[in-house]
């Protein structure tokens, strides 16, 4: 998962670079390997800054003050497959045709098939392991069939209608062109999210200023109004002087990610029209009666619910009132350790999840436990935390996830590539129970789960699911499809890379290596632009 984000100020004297960050903190919790931020001067040049890291640390106030000009995207990065160069960092850049700096949230699954494309007919280099780069350089090529000097709307929703045609998978896009303005559009099934939002332009000016975020939180904390999510298979182009926006897809099931709902957005986002926050708190209710059923066939009860910090807080807090449970907080949280869950490499998460909780034995002592989280997706975290309650006095650990056994891989942007790595997979609850420790794992259904986020919004019939049925709404993955991707980046993961990290290539090398028989990484030498400098294009 990546979190992108896009703003232009009505005037172009302004200082957009500062609510760039701003707004990029608040989608920290999107990505914590990378981050960057492009933004255009008023004589259309771009200004860069990009690095490894998180925000906070990135983007100083020196970093800040050279990034020139009232409009500009920025961009938080999570690798989905393990690459964590700061090459790959977004936004990417390509000066041909016009100058295009493009930020993307998602996964392509037919990179093998573009990267054909690239090579032998567009003739277009791509220089790193991200599909990112290049589902710029499709937009840059399409852009550049159209022959002209100068471009209009017109031949932006064309260049796009052509990008989605080619382009299979999940994706959420920013994009600006210099001099222009700024651009969005997200897949015709709306997997990954994205959204725009107004304000009147500070000062005398009448203007507005516009914003384009993956969740509506951003809007809310910068006074931004009126946000509305970009369509499945929508464009959207935004100049100081207009907006159009136009359905350029073919139509398509709309099918967002369930999984934002129950992991990755923050609470205080509504995402399709769906409140985050109430869709969690229907997930407990949910749960509170499978959890009463699965207890009562057991012959088991348990003394107080106890959440895994932060996620499942919310649903925990509802099904301990639905359940009449005391709630309680036994695990508090180092805020300073980022989320497990997105930490790029596995001895990398279990080694912090201690350092991220700590357990209090004053709410453990000698009693049974109900914990409640939001997913089971390696197991590697539960296992950890459940130690950690019997470590502490727990007599019996009874786990509840709000959402079903997962034991199939995504493959839209989420790090669950291989399905050997899930604890679900090939196994029923009583074999995960074991292998996690926990005396009882109780599992959300799926229709409960879908109730609990489509009853905010019933227009929403279908959603991505993949995870749990193993089902792929875009089509086009298949056993061979997924057990090369498993093996390559099973190899990858077991090499080191040349710039000395270790660890596999992102799902473009994986693809390249599958298409064109490369060995070893793309032409991909070290970014040399100072990560603290201006980056000026003409």
């Amino acid at each position: 998962m990546c979190g992108i984000l896009g703003l232009l100020y009505h005037d172009p004297n302004g200082d957009a670079a500062a609510e760039i960050c701003e707004g990029l903190s608040l989608l920290q919790h999107r990505g914590q390997d990378a981050c960057g931020i492009v933004t255009c001067g008023p004589k259309g040049r771009f200004y860069q800054c990009k690095a490894n890291g998180m925000v906070r640390d990135v983007f100083d106030t020196n970093a800040l003050s050279t990034l020139i000009g009232g409009m500009g995207i920025g961009h938080v990065r999570y690798p989905t497959a393990g690459s964590s160069h700061h090459a790959e960092a977004q936004p990417f850049y390509v000066n041909s045709p016009y100058g295009i700096v493009f930020a993307h949230n998602g996964n392509l699954i037919n990179t093998a098939s573009l990267l054909q494309f690239m090579d032998a007919t567009a003739h277009r280099h791509i220089n790193t392991s991200s599909d990112s780069e290049l589902l710029l350089n499709i937009f840059a090529d399409n852009l550049q069939k159209t022959g002209k000097f100068r471009i209009n709307e017109e031949d932006i929703f064309t260049a796009i209608g052509g990008l989605m045609e080619q382009c299979k998978g999940a994706y959420a896009c920013v994009a600006m062109l210099a001099g222009f303005g700024i651009i969005a559009f997200r897949d015709p099934n709306g997997i990954r999210p994205v959204g725009m939002a107004s304000r009147k332009a500070q000062g005398p000016d009448t203007g507005r200023d516009y914003l384009f975020a993956s969740e509506s939180v951003v809007a809310d904390a910068s006074g931004f109004g009126d946000w509305e999510d970009v369509k499945p298979g929508e464009a959207v182009i935004i100049t100081r002087n207009s907006v159009t926006r136009r359905i350029v897809a073919q139509p398509a099931p709309f099918a967002p990610d369930i999984f934002e709902y129950v992991y990755f957005a923050r609470p205080d986002s509504v995402l399709d029209g769906v409140s985050v926050y109430r869709s969690r708190m229907a997930m407990g209710d949910a749960l509170a009666e499978e959890v009463k059923r699965v207890l009562d066939e057991n012959s088991l009860s348990v003394d107080v619910v106890i959440p895994v910090p932060d996620t499942s807080r919310v649903a925990a807090l509802n099904l301990a009132q639905k359940l009449q449970l005391p709630y309680r907080e036994g695990f508090i949280k180092n805020r300073y350790v980022g989320r497990t869950f997105i930490m790029p490499g596995q001895q990398m998460r279990r080694k912090n999840v201690r350092r991220k909780l700590n357990a209090m034995a004053l709410e453990f002592a000698n009693k049974n436990v109900l914990i409640v989280d939001d997913s089971i997706v390696r197991g590697t975290t539960s296992k950890e935390i459940i130690q950690m309650a019997k470590d502490v006095g727990a007599k019996k650990v009874i786990v509840a996830s709000c959402a079903p056994p997962i034991r199939y891989s995504n493959v839209y942007g989420i790090d669950m590539p291989s399905r050997s790595e899930l604890v679900a997979h090939n196994r029923d609850t009583a074999s995960i129970a074991q292998t996690i420790g926990a005396d009882l794992v109780i599992f959300q259904t799926l229709p409960d789960l879908i109730a609990s986020v489509r009853q905010f919004n019933p227009s929403i019939t279908k959603f991505d699911c993949s995870v749990f049925t193993g089902e792929y709404v875009t089509g086009g993955v298949d056993e061979e499809y997924l057990s090369r991707l498993e093996k390559i980046r099973a190899d990858n993961t077991n090499a080191v890379r040349p710039n000395g990290i270790a660890g596999g290539a992102d799902v473009v090398q994986e693809s390249r290596e599958l298409a064109l028989g490369c060995s070893g990484p793309m032409n991909g030498a070290d970014d040399t632009i100072g990560l603290h400098n201006s980056w000026k294009l003409s």
